[in-house]
């Protein structure tokens, strides 16, 4: 089978940082204004023209991220996406999604992404719960991204996924279950939840280190985690990925791509690509990236350093990411070393066996990374 192609286009651009966030984000006060919009939308031109020349072949999936996408409006990201379909090209059917804050959406923005051939939207939610937002330092209210939510799916979106973060400090089991309730009022078809992770670096990571917040709780994290699954299972969400749940039909089609090992070219700052054995990203900040797109007629490659993985890098990487699925891993991946491990994760009901296939189960799904760790080492071992 031919591997899967998708296209992940970053959108660098926040109208504030929150405080949890390292991701490669600039604000128009960090960049002097938000001139340079403009100058980034011509750079990701070029870039798709010469990313697709290099390539050659269309994209299945589309996924925009960010940063705030919504921040360029549905026009912003119909050129964007005009572009991909003039550079690259999509498959029939293909995936097409982006990411919104609920802030900066409307019922007009639903319309126009519609119009442009957006097929997807993931909205950022994390809580429903005002001082957990606070502790976050989310701009949005509460009660806005269920209200987008429900302004997408009027506008004739079929897939919108609510994006939630549980383990904050001071949140409350109580709020994880109103932030549930909420969501599955609302009808969206997919649902991902992450545990807050403390980034080094961060605002929220030095008043950690200060004591002024405290650290998340593994426990609380694990009960969180469980509470999370049952709710969503039990109103008819499935588990495909240990932190995604969609109903029949909703699940994301991009970030599978991800996890099944399959290629993508990363356009815009700081993004990464991987194709074959290759694996490259983008210079970080937005400005380098215009000039050397628009200044120099280049791709803005880091250093232009290709890391070229070695056969055991990408084993490791097919075992790791394969076992987060809910469909695990053919079990002749994994030498017969391993076997030993496997049996004993098995007797604890950790894991599961059938057809050929290894998968970790229900109760294993808290522990995959170690246990993925576990089975790595007994092969090496052997």
């Amino acid at each position: 089978m031919k591997v899967p192609f998708g296209l992940y286009i970053h959108v660098p651009f926040c109208s504030s940082r929150c405080g949890y966030c390292d991701f490669n984000t600039y604000t128009p006060g960090e960049l002097g204004g938000t001139e340079l919009i403009a100058g980034y939308l011509d750079a990701l031109d070029r870039e798709l023209e010469l990313a697709a020349a290099r390539v050659g072949r269309p994209a299945e999936t589309v996924f925009v991220g960010g940063g705030t996408p919504s921040l360029l409006g549905a026009e912003g990201l119909a050129r964007v996406l005009g572009t991909v379909k003039k550079t690259f090209g999509l498959v029939p059917g293909a995936e097409v999604t982006t990411e919104s804050n609920p802030e900066s959406t409307s019922p007009e923005y639903f319309a126009g992404l519609l119009e442009a051939g957006f097929t997807r939207l993931s909205l950022g939610m994390q809580s429903a719960s005002p001082g957990v937002l606070a502790i976050l330092e989310r701009a949005h209210t509460p009660g806005r991204a269920f209200d987008a939510a429900r302004e997408a799916l009027a506008a004739g979106f079929q897939h919108v996924n609510l994006d939630m973060i549980y383990g904050t400090p001071t949140e409350r089991d109580a709020d994880v279950r109103e932030t549930l309730e909420r969501v599955l009022d609302t009808g969206v078809d997919h649902v991902s939840a992450y545990s807050l992770i403390v980034e080094d670096g961060t605002r929220m990571a030095r008043k950690v280190n200060k004591g002024l917040l405290p650290a998340p709780d593994e426990d609380v994290l694990a009960r969180r985690y469980n509470l999370i699954a049952d709710t969503l299972e039990q109103a008819g969400y499935d588990w495909y990925e240990v932190s995604n749940w969609a109903r029949p039909g909703g699940e994301c089609q991009h970030n599978r791509i991800y996890w099944v090992d399959g290629n993508w070219w990363g356009a815009g700052p700081g993004a990464h690509s991987h194709l074959g054995e290759e694996r490259f990203f983008n210079v970080k900040h937005p400005r380098r990236y215009v000039s050397q797109l628009l200044e120099e007629g280049q791709l803005p490659i880091q250093g232009k350093d290709t890391e070229v993985l070695t056969a055991p890098e990408r084993h490791t990487e097919k075992i790791m990411l394969g076992l987060r699925l809910r469909e695990g891993i053919p079990e002749d991946w994994l030498a017969p070393a391993a076997a030993g491990a496997i049996t004993a994760y098995e007797k604890r009901g950790l894991l599961e066996r059938s057809g050929g296939r290894l998968r970790v189960s229900a109760a294993g799904r808290l522990l995959a990374d170690g246990i993925i760790t576990d089975l790595l080492l007994a092969e090496e071992a052997g």
